[in-house]
């Protein structure tokens, strides 16, 4: 039996699908995190269970969201940095608690709708790149282990998003799947900022300076910038500002031009080699810096204390702190780590 964590949407439709039709046995698994919607979206997700026959359970990972995904998230942004929590989230929770409770049902690997492709040569298993370059997902992977990836299947990694539509019409199920979601998953219908100031959680008024000190203007709080972020300054000049830091321990915004936003170096915490043990070092690798980043080449070397400093062959714009940096060996993942 594999189980497949199912949404409602096209994507993970069509992986349990697929899998039905290589003759695997599925059931199919709903991840309740405490969505305000919850109701809607188990309907939604039940329907399409229907209409593929699969067996549906509906496991509850809300106090592990809270505590691993939601906390994680208030706490960045309130320290000045820029979460991604569906990559904190993957290792934690849709690949930790909810991974741990598939397998109490007896499944023997769980299946997800990831565009991304997994190779097993021997004892290791290689994460690869979506064949899609457009819908590739292995940067939101690249924090979990290999005990984990042991137990995953990509149905869906060779295929293009196009591909896949077509081939939910084929199974019939083009119209009892919902439409995907683009954005957070917990921010549907909100913004970061209403989603923050919700919790009560909001951070003083400050002062926008320059590097030098020089006072600008006033901010609303930090949690409401992030690096590289133009819009909402309200410094009118000749040439743009950009915010080009966040110093949260003064409470202020700094702001400079767009030529301030590019490094050629940064370093990172809390790494994850997916093979369990790093490269030679020093390694030349491709590093992304954000999702929707092309990826560039960069020197990785170690600094002590499992941290590590990349150097850019050219200089990167907005490396934003809290992000993470992931490093590739052509479509390979090799590990990553948040941005410092």
């Amino acid at each position: 039996m594999i189980a497949v964590a199912m949404s409602g949407g096209v994507d993970s439709s069509v992986a349990a699908a697929l899998l039905q039709k290589q003759g695997h046995a599925v059931r199919g698994v709903f991840m309740a995190f405490g969505q305000p919607d919850l109701a809607v979206q188990v309907e939604r997700v039940r329907r399409v269970a229907a209409a593929l026959a699969v067996e549906l359970a509906v496991v509850d990972v809300a106090a592990t969201f809270r505590r691993e995904v939601l906390d994680y998230f208030r706490a960045a942004y309130l320290a000045g940095r820029t979460p991604n929590p569906c990559v904190v989230c993957n290792p934690t929770v849709k690949f930790g608690r909810l991974l741990a409770e598939v397998r109490g049902m007896g499944c023997v690997a769980m299946a997800t709708g990831h565009y991304a492709r997994l190779e097993r040569a021997g004892d290791q298993v290689r994460l690869l790149k979506g064949a899609d370059p457009k819908k590739d997902q292995s940067y939101f992977l690249h924090r979990l282990g290999q005990e984990q990836l042991a137990s995953l299947l990509f149905p869906l990694g060779g295929f293009s998003k196009d591909h896949v539509r077509e081939l939910a019409a084929g199974f019939g199920i083009a119209g009892v799947h919902g439409s995907e979601s683009q954005d957070v998953c917990f921010l549907q219908g909100t913004t970061v900022v209403d989603f923050l100031e919700a919790q009560g959680q909001i951070p003083a008024a400050g002062e926008i300076v320059r590097a030098d000190g020089t006072v600008l203007g006033r901010h609303l709080g930090i949690h409401r910038y992030t690096i590289g972020q133009r819009r909402g300054l309200g410094l009118p000049d000749a040439t743009p500002y950009y915010v080009v830091g966040l110093d949260a321990a003064n409470n202020r915004v700094l702001v400079g031009k767009d030529a301030e936003l590019w490094r050629d170096f940064l370093r990172l915490r809390e790494v994850n080699w997916l093979a369990g043990e790093p490269p030679p070092l020093p390694a030349r690798l491709t590093v992304k810096i954000r999702y929707r980043h092309a990826g560039a080449p960069a020197t990785i070397e170690a600094t002590g204390g499992g941290a590590l400093a990349v150097r850019f062959e050219v200089p990167q714009r907005a490396i934003t702190p809290g992000q993470f940096a992931v490093f590739y060996a052509g479509d390979e993942v090799v590990g990553g780590g948040e941005i410092v």
